[in-house]
Protein backbone atom coordinates (compact mmCIF):
# COMPACT_ATOMS: atom_id res chain seq x y z
CA UNK A 1 0.00 0.00 0.00
CA UNK A 2 1.48 3.63 -0.88
CA UNK A 3 0.52 6.19 1.50
CA UNK A 4 0.22 9.84 -0.01
CA UNK A 5 2.59 12.41 1.44
CA UNK A 6 1.30 14.38 4.43
CA UNK A 7 1.01 18.10 3.69
CA UNK A 8 4.40 20.07 5.13
CA UNK A 9 3.19 22.25 8.38
CA UNK A 10 3.30 25.50 6.37
CA UNK A 11 0.51 24.09 4.25
CA UNK A 12 -3.19 22.87 4.35
CA UNK A 13 -4.94 20.76 1.85
CA UNK A 14 -8.17 22.20 0.40
CA UNK A 15 -11.36 20.31 -0.87
CA UNK A 16 -9.90 20.48 -3.86
CA UNK A 17 -6.55 19.25 -3.40
CA UNK A 18 -4.78 22.21 -4.02
CA UNK A 19 -2.52 23.61 -1.10
CA UNK A 20 -3.98 27.02 0.53
CA UNK A 21 -1.51 29.65 1.18
CA UNK A 22 1.29 29.15 3.87
CA UNK A 23 0.00 29.69 7.41
CA UNK A 24 1.11 33.52 9.12
CA UNK A 25 4.75 33.60 9.76
CA UNK A 26 6.01 32.14 13.02
CA UNK A 27 8.34 32.89 15.12
CA UNK A 28 11.32 31.34 13.70
CA UNK A 29 12.78 30.16 17.11
CA UNK A 30 11.29 26.92 18.30
CA UNK A 31 10.66 28.90 21.99
CA UNK A 32 7.44 29.79 22.14
CA UNK A 33 8.33 33.18 24.29
CA UNK A 34 10.72 34.67 22.06
CA UNK A 35 9.25 38.14 20.18
CA UNK A 36 6.93 38.30 23.49
CA UNK A 37 6.86 39.11 26.84
CA UNK A 38 7.59 36.40 29.37
CA UNK A 39 5.03 35.63 32.19
CA UNK A 40 5.83 37.28 35.51
CA UNK A 41 8.85 35.98 37.26
CA UNK A 42 9.27 36.81 40.98
CA UNK A 43 11.10 33.89 43.42
CA UNK A 44 12.37 33.67 46.62
CA UNK A 45 16.16 34.40 46.60
CA UNK A 46 18.96 32.73 48.69
CA UNK A 47 18.92 35.91 51.48
CA UNK A 48 15.33 35.44 51.95
CA UNK A 49 13.84 38.12 49.49
CA UNK A 50 12.13 37.84 46.59
CA UNK A 51 13.93 38.34 43.40
CA UNK A 52 11.73 39.67 40.94
CA UNK A 53 12.50 40.28 37.22
CA UNK A 54 10.41 43.04 36.90
CA UNK A 55 12.35 45.16 39.19
CA UNK A 56 14.68 44.88 36.31
CA UNK A 57 12.75 46.45 33.75
CA UNK A 58 14.49 48.48 31.37
CA UNK A 59 17.89 46.65 31.75
CA UNK A 60 18.97 43.44 29.82
CA UNK A 61 18.33 40.30 31.37
CA UNK A 62 19.71 36.76 30.89
CA UNK A 63 17.51 34.59 33.13
CA UNK A 64 19.09 30.75 33.46
CA UNK A 65 16.15 27.93 34.76
CA UNK A 66 19.27 25.53 36.02
CA UNK A 67 19.60 23.37 38.82
CA UNK A 68 22.59 21.60 40.99
CA UNK A 69 21.74 18.33 39.87
CA UNK A 70 22.21 18.69 36.35
CA UNK A 71 25.85 18.45 35.05
CA UNK A 72 25.60 21.00 31.93
CA UNK A 73 24.20 23.60 34.47
CA UNK A 74 27.01 23.59 36.72
CA UNK A 75 29.46 23.57 34.00
CA UNK A 76 27.97 27.01 33.21
CA UNK A 77 28.34 29.08 35.88
CA UNK A 78 31.90 29.97 35.65
CA UNK A 79 30.72 31.01 31.79
CA UNK A 80 27.52 33.29 33.58
CA UNK A 81 29.37 34.56 36.17
CA UNK A 82 32.40 35.81 33.29
CA UNK A 83 29.19 37.53 31.41
CA UNK A 84 28.14 38.98 34.21
CA UNK A 85 30.94 40.73 35.75
CA UNK A 86 32.17 41.51 32.30
CA UNK A 87 28.83 43.49 31.11
CA UNK A 88 27.41 44.76 34.04
CA UNK A 89 28.73 47.81 32.75
CA UNK A 90 26.63 47.65 30.46
CA UNK A 91 23.61 46.60 32.25
CA UNK A 92 23.57 43.17 31.40
CA UNK A 93 21.96 41.63 34.76
CA UNK A 94 21.87 37.85 35.33
CA UNK A 95 19.55 35.86 36.67
CA UNK A 96 19.66 31.85 37.41
CA UNK A 97 16.35 30.18 38.64
CA UNK A 98 17.22 27.05 40.70
CA UNK A 99 14.25 24.51 39.83
CA UNK A 100 13.12 22.01 42.57
CA UNK A 101 16.29 23.12 44.69
CA UNK A 102 16.17 24.70 48.65
CA UNK A 103 18.59 27.60 49.54
CA UNK A 104 20.36 24.72 51.63
CA UNK A 105 21.27 22.84 48.53
CA UNK A 106 22.08 26.25 46.26
CA UNK A 107 23.52 28.37 48.80
CA UNK A 108 26.59 26.50 49.33
CA UNK A 109 26.99 25.22 45.49
CA UNK A 110 26.93 29.54 44.60
CA UNK A 111 29.20 30.43 47.43
CA UNK A 112 31.80 27.71 46.45
CA UNK A 113 31.64 29.66 42.55
CA UNK A 114 31.85 33.21 44.19
CA UNK A 115 28.70 33.89 42.03
CA UNK A 116 28.51 37.55 41.47
CA UNK A 117 24.68 37.87 40.60
CA UNK A 118 21.30 36.93 41.81
CA UNK A 119 20.13 33.21 42.23
CA UNK A 120 16.60 32.65 42.79
CA UNK A 121 14.64 28.90 43.82
CA UNK A 122 11.52 27.83 42.02
CA UNK A 123 11.27 25.49 44.78
CA UNK A 124 7.97 23.23 43.30
CA UNK A 125 9.13 24.18 39.73
CA UNK A 126 6.08 26.40 38.29
CA UNK A 127 8.10 29.33 37.10
CA UNK A 128 9.86 27.22 34.94
CA UNK A 129 6.56 25.35 33.65
CA UNK A 130 5.17 28.74 32.89
CA UNK A 131 8.62 29.63 31.30
CA UNK A 132 8.15 26.32 29.12
CA UNK A 133 11.68 25.47 30.75
CA UNK A 134 10.97 21.46 30.99
CA UNK A 135 14.66 20.10 30.59
CA UNK A 136 17.59 22.07 32.41
CA UNK A 137 19.19 24.51 31.56
CA UNK A 138 17.29 26.83 29.29
CA UNK A 139 17.91 29.78 28.80
CA UNK A 140 15.97 33.34 27.71
CA UNK A 141 17.91 36.92 27.00
CA UNK A 142 15.49 39.81 27.42
CA UNK A 143 15.93 43.37 26.49
CA UNK A 144 15.52 45.89 28.19
CA UNK A 145 12.07 46.97 26.87
CA UNK A 146 10.81 43.50 28.99
CA UNK A 147 10.79 41.87 25.14
CA UNK A 148 12.39 37.89 24.77
CA UNK A 149 14.75 38.01 21.82
CA UNK A 150 16.22 35.03 22.20
CA UNK A 151 16.18 31.61 23.88
CA UNK A 152 18.44 28.26 24.11
CA UNK A 153 18.52 24.93 25.94
CA UNK A 154 21.49 22.77 26.83
CA UNK A 155 24.64 23.52 28.01
CA UNK A 156 25.93 26.32 26.15
CA UNK A 157 29.69 27.28 24.84
CA UNK A 158 30.85 31.07 25.24
CA UNK A 159 30.24 31.67 21.14
CA UNK A 160 26.34 30.44 21.86
CA UNK A 161 26.49 32.95 24.57
CA UNK A 162 27.70 35.94 23.06
CA UNK A 163 25.03 35.45 20.20
CA UNK A 164 22.45 35.44 22.92
CA UNK A 165 23.98 38.45 24.81
CA UNK A 166 24.25 40.62 21.90
CA UNK A 167 20.94 40.45 21.08
CA UNK A 168 20.26 42.15 24.20
CA UNK A 169 22.73 44.61 24.44
CA UNK A 170 22.65 46.54 20.91
CA UNK A 171 25.86 48.61 20.05
CA UNK A 172 27.71 46.72 22.47
CA UNK A 173 30.89 44.25 21.19
CA UNK A 174 30.34 41.14 22.62
CA UNK A 175 33.52 38.08 23.18
CA UNK A 176 33.52 35.58 23.95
Amino acid sequence: MVESPSPSPTETPTPSGTAASPSPARSPSPFPLVGTTPPPLAVPDLEGGTLDLAAYRGRPVWVVFTGTYCPPCRDEYPLMNGFAVRYEAAGLVVLAVHVKEDAATVGPFVESLGVTFPVGLDGDGSRARAWDAVALPVHYWIDAEGVVQDAAIGGLGPDQVARGVATILPGVTIGE
